[in-house]
């Protein structure tokens, strides 16, 4: 039975997933971003389950990296493509979407989706990958553009189209550039191994607690430099 607990543990990364890309389709983005930060906890810890049983396995890897093309590529597509409809037509609605209306230019969200799958791709044939990445992870991301959609009342400037079209192409970039990032996910829970994983966390809580939404784009950030800073350690 222990072969499957780190495969259970991934499904409930793509069920929470799949619930939070009904939300995202209503426009609910709350209740998507809740939804979609459940599956991003189980995933994780699904690669650590397998570790401590000692059951990794391929099939596992190609598991987790579906169930990830849902909760953390999926989903922020659908939040792009509703915040970049109703910059267009504020009576954007995905039920009455229409190819041949100017609405059509929502479709440019899912350039997030796109780069997901890609950058997700690559994760599982890139040996470089294996205690780094290379390129913004996509659970990163996806809290990233939901984030957006929670504080675009206070952020006005996302209301605009072409800001929110160049966010998506950037999003993409950054996915799948050439830039080396700290692996976000435990292999155990050793503090002096992962102690910039729990500064990482430990930052993070405070900046959510003081700024809300607002936080994760310096949470981001932060992530970004640090990574920077444990390369140029470590080299």
């Amino acid at each position: 039975m222990k072969k499957h607990i780190p495969n259970l543990i991934t499904f409930g990364n793509l069920f929470a997933g799949s619930i939070a890309c009904l939300y995202a389709f209503q426009a609910d983005f709350l209740w998507a971003f809740i939804f979609m930060f459940i599956g991003i906890f189980f995933d994780f810890f699904d690669g650590m389950a397998a570790r401590i049983l000692d059951v990794k396995s391929e099939l596992g890897l190609q598991l987790d990296s579906l169930a990830d093309m849902v909760t953390s590529g999926l989903v922020p597509g659908i939040v792009m493509f509703h915040l970049i409809g109703k910059s267009v037509n504020p009576d954007f609605s995905f039920q009455e979407f229409d190819f041949a209306s100017i609405d059509v230019v929502a479709l440019f969200g899912f350039l997030i989706t796109l780069g997901s799958a890609y950058r997700l791709a690559k994760f599982n044939i890139d040996m470089r990958q294996t205690d780094a990445f290379i390129g913004l992870p996509t659970p990163a991301n996806a809290i990233f553009i939901t984030s957006l959609a929670m504080s675009i009342q206070d952020l006005s400037f996302l209301q605009n189209v072409y800001v929110l079209c160049l966010i998506s192409v950037l999003s993409y970039y950054i996915l799948n550039a050439e830039i080396k990032l700290i692996a976000l996910k435990f292999k155990n829970l050793n503090f002096k191994e992962n102690w910039y994983r729990f500064l990482l966390i430990l930052i993070s809580v405070v900046l959510i607690i003081s700024l809300q939404f607002l936080a994760v784009p310096m949470i981001i950030a932060f992530y970004i430099i640090l990574s920077i800073i444990i390369s140029k350690k470590e080299a």
